[in-house]
């Protein structure tokens, strides 16, 4: 038997996404924001309402990073997403959060997150909050690069939004080859 919820923002995983931006003077801003996703190959959609200090410092630049929040960095991520940037105009700082220069736009990345997508704004509605960027370059640390030099999960400890429970969750744990697995129900293995 289910037991039904109504209408809510419910979906497992919701990534803890990490915006940076610059402000009008080159400082740096950063907020959490929950609900977000891939929307089309090189593009990210995130709902971020008009009022956020992050949605005028993207619409006056272009550009934002999205950094994936990970589990050695929670209380600094939470604490971005519980402060605003309208009352704490330093907020990047006292995260403990330090810049590294985006050499694809003109954003700022967090140092301290090892993984972060470069996004040139596309387009934004105020009235459905629907920000949407397009993805210039994905760049990571080499210290979440597994053997193969691709980003690897269980370095880079990324972190999920719980909605029901208000918590934080970590990823990592594999469970399954895609586009593999499924091969096993079509009668053929590779």
């Amino acid at each position: 038997m289910r037991e039904n919820f109504g209408p809510k923002p419910i979906l497992y995983p919701q990534p803890v996404l990490m915006i940076a931006t610059w402000d009008e003077h080159k400082q740096p801003d950063v907020m959490n924001a929950a609900w977000g996703g891939i929307s089309e190959e090189n593009e990210i959609t995130v709902c971020i309402s008009a009022g956020h200090t992050t949605t005028a410092n993207i619409l006056l630049h272009g550009a934002f990073t999205v950094s994936m929040a990970d589990a050695d960095h929670v209380v600094a991520c939470d604490y971005a997403g519980i402060v605003s940037g309208n009352d704490v105009p330093d907020k990047f700082a006292r995260a403990g959060f330090h810049v590294l220069e985006s050499a694809f736009v003109d954003a700022p990345l967090i140092a301290e997150l090892p993984m972060a997508l470069e996004c040139r704004l596309k387009s934004y509605d105020p009235q459905t909050c629907r920000l949407v960027g397009e993805i210039v370059n994905v760049c990571a640390d080499r210290k979440v690069l597994n053997e193969k030099g691709k980003i690897d999960p269980a370095k880079l400890r990324p972190i999920t939004f719980d909605p029901m429970n208000n918590t934080y969750l970590v990823l990592g744990e594999t469970v399954g080859q895609a586009f593999r697995d499924g091969l096993k129900l079509k009668g053929e293995r590779k």
